[in-house]
């Protein structure tokens, strides 16, 4: 590995006091780590982002070794402790005589119980109360998870019955499904039977277009116009009818002539006479169609 000031070198950052002192952290921290597994610090590139991320690792890794050399101080002492209050404690049994070598087997299995049980329920005396309270630690805590335990039941209940509904609804669309697929056949006959249909009216209506546009034409030959319509019509034979009930006695009383003596003179000027009545009726009759014809909104 480069020395220390070839890597200040490398640096090249302006704070020079606070990139040396990490720099030192650095190989002091990499020197202890690879020196402890017996091996040599290996070369890499020494780049101001790699001096950040290995004192950053460095400081993290002194940090953790502090605490866990504080911590097995601390257990250390407490073992130590432990270990002298066991002595104790075997100095005192041996002197009432209560050795565990003058107890008999059923009694240093009961102890022995009683140790385990006060090491799971986490109790460091013998003391009833200690029990009491650790057993009362327990109790509480088996509700909570009993609680928890009769939470996630109902829960599971819940989504159960939730899949239930949900099998059920998909056995429904199942059975949905395979009766429109046995109603297809008969539904395509009825679509075709609709198609057929369809294409007859379309025939239909193409042929009566066509008639229409015929009528139309035969209309516009005839002179039709839209000014004759059913109420001119129905007038010109209320007209149609005074005029033949105007000229009916004409018609009569020139019947009668037939039965007059052949008198020439008279005759002729009698058919004169009604040729005249005649032709003013038909004038008549004229002008009155006419004036239906033109007269407008009828």
């Amino acid at each position: 590995m480069d020395s220390t000031s070839d890597l200040l070198s490398a640096l090249e950052t302006p704070s020079s006091t606070t990139s040396a002192a990490k720099v030192s952290e650095i190989n002091s921290f990499l020197a202890s780590q690879f020196g402890s597994a017996g091996k040599e610090v290996p070369e890499f590139e020494l780049t101001p982002r790699a001096v950040a991320h290995l004192h950053s690792v460095a400081s993290l890794s002194n940090l953790r070794s502090r605490s866990a050399a504080i911590v097995a101080s601390d257990l250390r002492l407490k073992a130590a402790e432990y270990r002298l209050q066991a002595a104790r404690v075997r100095e005192i049994l041996d002197a009432a005589g209560l050795g565990e070598e003058r107890l008999s087997p059923a009694a240093v299995s009961s102890a022995r119980v009683v140790a385990e049980v006060a090491d799971l329920l986490s109790v460091r005396d013998t003391e009833t109360s200690s029990f009491v309270v650790a057993t009362g630690d327990l109790s509480l805590r088996k509700a909570d998870v009993e609680e928890k335990r009769a939470k996630v039941q109902k829960e599971s209940k819940v989504l159960l019955e939730y899949t239930r509904k949900a099998i059920a609804k998909l056995n429904d669309l199942k059975k949905t499904f395979v009766k429109l697929e046995n109603e297809v056949a008969g539904r395509e006959a009825q679509m075709h039977h609709w198609q057929t249909n369809m294409s007859i009216m379309e025939s239909k209506e193409r042929q009566y277009i066509l008639q229409h546009s015929n009528y139309k034409a035969l209309l516009s030959r005839v002179g039709y116009s839209p000014e004759i319509n059913h109420g001119v019509m129905m007038e010109m034979s209320e007209h149609r009818k005074e005029l033949e009930k105007k000229t009916k006695p004409i018609l009569d009383t020139l019947r009668s002539y037939q039965d007059l003596p052949p008198d020439k003179a008279l005759a002729a000027l009698a058919i004169e006479d009604k040729r005249r009545q005649y032709a003013a009726a038909e004038k008549y009759l004229e002008e009155v169609l006419h004036s239906a014809l033109t007269t407008p909104g009828l």
